[in-house]
């Protein structure tokens, strides 16, 4: 790693990457520092779906618009990253003027259907009470109708992966994890960032500086005198263990907000809440209040929700760009790129706030104009046109299988996550190589080698986050101890190094756990404690 640069981007979430791959694409020399993991903020707590922003078109057409046309493109760049996730809005008789409601909501939807072209969704339909119970029998009996539509899911996760390992793929370096502790500033001017690198401090110079660090944004740039106003929102989701539907429901809370339940993956998600948050991005919780806010909205749609199994939880911060006098689901989903040359006076720096997953690309592509244009460089966007790494060719799930001898399943779970590298995931293993480690999530000893050898990852948080290792409903029952094995080996860990990372991954995911305990959880916990505990007594923990 030298420390001069071109451009230095902070943040490793999804605008923080995909700007540092648009910099990379278009030959400019970069570095992306991220201070924990790609995507283990914002990006990794959101609802997971490239959707067309269908509530904002009321009162934000422009974002609708320009989130279905970034979801077209991500679409093609990412395929096998991508699912379809179809929606069921029911009307019930229990609400005021329900026949009216249903017919507006139809109509709302034929307008949407417009925009949801763009990003290759199906046109909505009306259904009947008969049909739409034949779609999802757990519905509320006193149903009049519903309406459908469609989005997509992707695995954020890995989208903000792809992005750095292209970014390094056409040149960029990738510092990871390195916390920026503050910029170097000379009279006017940003020359550089100082960086904390596993308890060692370094200078990086840049001709310019790209700070998309998300909820840390403004705490980040009052250290450099710049006014970077965002209006934090907390959004909680509760994961339940398996798909109880095909199908996404939306609801509404106890406050007139919309929620929603999706299948996500072999899950469900139930979110999201939407409220001011005034605390330290690194230190969330989820409260008591905001798992029965969700459940007791949702019951409103499908009454036997608490029959369902809740396994854990995610919490993340919205970067909404700053209103005052608004609701916080009435903040507009827009984003801003700052220009602190033209604002503060403050050159060789700019910050990316607010917008959305699904126009992560877009706005990356607006944030890299800006770079090339402060730098003299004359090149354009081509992050719409180039695959993303795995999304060079489609794969078939039964050739894949008897190619490498796994079941079609097994096939289906690898190309959605590696697309055409697969080959190159498979060949990180031999035969024995191929067994599943986590049979939850379907993760094989190869994969956990490959995330080491080709994607950075460093833990097993890493390797959760690239694979879903850990994160099923056994919590890693049935695979931590294995796979920590088969991943201290290829860091070349010590026991007490391989323990202490066992810690760490277990107090992160009892932290998402304990909010659900009494949700049919708690017999779990207890198993995964005993299983632990006998194993670090065994080894003289």
């Amino acid at each position: 790693m030298d420390n001069r640069y071109d451009v230095i981007v902070i943040g490793g979430g999804v605008n923080g990457t995909g700007i540092a791959r648009d910099c990379a694409m278009r030959g400019i020399k970069t570095l992306l520092v991220e201070k924990d993991d790609f995507g283990a903020g914002t990006t990794g707590a959101s609802s997971g779906m490239i959707h067309g922003g269908a509530r904002y078109m009321l009162h934000d057409v422009e974002t609708t618009k320009k989130s279905c046309l970034d979801s077209g493109y991500i679409q093609k760049i990412a395929h096998h990253l991508i699912f379809r996730i179809p929606f069921l809005i029911p009307v019930t008789s229990r609400e005021k003027f329900s026949r009216i409601n249903l017919n507006l909501i139809d109509a709302y939807f034929e307008a949407y259907d417009k925009f949801a072209v763009l990003k290759g969704g199906k046109p909505h339909t009306r259904l009947t009470k008969e049909q739409a119970l034949r779609i999802e029998p757990g519905l509320r009996k006193d149903l009049i109708g519903a309406v459908t539509m469609d989005e997509w899911g992707i695995d954020s996760h890995r989208l903000c992966l792809l992005n750095a390992l292209s970014a390094r793929e056409h040149g960029a370096a990738v510092l990871k994890p390195a916390e920026v502790v503050g910029f170097l500033i000379e009279g006017r001017r940003a020359k550089g960032i100082r960086v904390s690198d596993n308890g060692r401090y370094r200078e990086v110079f840049a001709k310019l500086i790209v700070n998309a660090s998300g909820p840390w944004i403004m705490n980040l740039s009052r250290g450099a005198g710049l006014d970077v106003k965002i209006r934090p929102g907390k959004g909680v989701h509760l994961v339940f263990e398996r798909r109880y539907s095909n199908y996404g429901v939306i609801a509404k809370a106890v406050d007139g907000r919309q929620i929603f339940i999706i299948p996500y993956k072999n899950m469900s998600l139930l979110g999201t809440t939407d409220d001011d948050y005034y605390g330290d991005p690194d230190n969330q919780s989820v409260t008591q209040d905001e798992v029965e806010y969700l459940l007791q909205g949702m019951e409103s749609a499908l009454p036997d929700i608490r029959n369902y199994r809740i396994i854990s939880t995610t919490s993340g911060i919205r970067v909404t760009l700053f209103e005052w006098g608004k609701n916080e689901d009435d903040l507009s989903r827009y984003h801003r790129v700052f220009d602190h040359e033209k604002v503060e006076g403050i050159s060789g720096i700019i910050s990316i706030a607010g917008g959305k997953l699904a126009s992560y690309r877009l706005m990356s592509e607006e944030a890299t104009d800006l770079a090339c244009e402060k730098l003299g460089i004359n090149a354009r966007c081509r992050t719409h046109l180039v695959p993303l790494p795995g999304g060079e060719e489609m794969q078939d799930p039964e050739e894949i299988g008897k190619q490498y001898g796994i079941p079609a399943f097994v096939a289906r779970r690898l190309i959605a996550r590696y697309g055409a590298r697969i080959h190159s995931v498979m060949e990180a293993g031999d035969a024995t190589g191929r067994s599943p480690v986590c049979i939850c999530e379907s993760v094989l000893e190869a994969e956990i080698r490959y995330a080491v050898r080709k994607e950075m990852a460093k833990s097993l948080l890493d390797l959760s986050r690239r694979t879903g290792f850990g994160t099923g409903p056994c919590h890693g029952a049935q695979c931590l101890l294995r796979g920590s094995w088969i991943l201290a080996e290829e860091l070349k860990l010590s026991i007490d190094e391989m323990d202490g990372m066992i810690q760490e991954f277990l107090q992160k995911t009892w932290q998402k756990r304990m909010p659900v305990l009494n949700y049919n959880q708690a017999p779990q916990e207890e198993m995964n404690r005993f299983i632990f505990q006998l194993w670090r007594t065994g080894h003289g923990g």
